[in-house]
């Protein structure tokens, strides 16, 4: 009796579970429509040019960017000549500062004295604000490309290399005394121990890296010299008082934003598990 029972929890279980995702869903749906209807009828009823309507957003972002042809998946000119080199800006940056953060703070957390020795230095890069940097940069690389990733990928670092060695040093001393009774190489160690333990904090600062990618991004092309990206379309925009523009790149970069988060947080739910996710 007890096995027959077992299939029917479990899928009570199940269907109570997706009965609370799609609650969750319908909900945040429900307050989307409601926040969007109170500031159509605000722009409406104030009737300034410096706020308008989201429905007019909405159409000036399509009309910008996604009403091109069915083969280019509607990507416009625009679009293709804007967008997608921000995109390869953003992942080529936040790549390298993952590659990069992952590794180095498996280095760091797995050695207490390489942890003690570098926290301090690991504690003030990452308070000194992005942006910041900015300058640094363009007086050591110039502007372009290359300074515009190195940017990005040097600020976006810090999150995922602390987190990461936050997680390397929070490993079970129990399981670091079997995989010493096992004799584990450093290689099966770092593999089968170290990763999946550190694995829930990595993601954290890969959320907080993927926030800041985004931010340098934009900021990076907001600066003299550059020719294309989002950044460069709002200050263009700005410079010609064409306003609907400024608010649908604004739109835009929200969108991108929440597409990119929930996209890593579906790979960190594959990965480590909805109930130890960081959301």
């Amino acid at each position: 009796m007890k096995g027959a029972a077992a299939p029917v929890r479990r899928a009570a279980r199940g269907a109570i579970t997706a009965g609370r995702a799609g609650g969750h869903v319908l909900l945040r749906v429900v307050v989307l429509v409601v926040v969007v209807a109170l500031w159509q009828a605000a722009a409406q009823a104030h009737g300034s040019v410096y706020f308008p309507p989201p429905g007019h957003i909405a159409a000036r972002a399509h009309e910008l960017w996604f009403s091109g042809p069915v083969g280019r998946a509607f990507l416009t000119d625009a679009a293709v000549a804007d967008v997608l080199p921000s995109l390869g800006r953003m992942a080529a940056g936040f790549a390298i500062a993952a590659v990069t953060g992952i590794a180095l703070g498996l280095a760091v957390g797995r050695s207490w004295w390489a942890y003690a020795l570098c926290n301090p230095v690991l504690q003030f890069a990452r308070a000194v604000p992005p942006p910041a940097l900015v300058p640094v940069f363009v007086v050591v690389l110039a502007l372009g490309t290359p300074m515009q990733i190195t940017a990005i990928a040097f600020s976006a670092v810090w999150p995922v290399l602390i987190n990461t060695a936050e997680g390397a040093r929070n490993t079970d001393p129990l399981r670091l005394d079997v995989a010493a009774v096992l004799r584990l190489n450093p290689v099966e160690r770092l593999w089968f121990l170290l990763l999946p333990s550190a694995l829930p904090r990595i993601f954290a600062g890969l959320r907080l890296s993927l926030s800041l990618s985004l931010i340098l991004m934009v900021f990076s092309e907001l600066l003299p010299g550059t020719a294309d990206g989002i950044g460069f379309t709002l200050t263009d925009a700005q410079s010609r008082s064409d306003l609907l523009t400024v608010w649908a790149a604004l739109l835009l970069l929200g969108v991108l934003g929440y597409v990119l988060n929930t996209a890593l947080l579906a790979v960190e739910r594959r990965l480590v598990g909805r109930g130890r996710t960081t959301a």
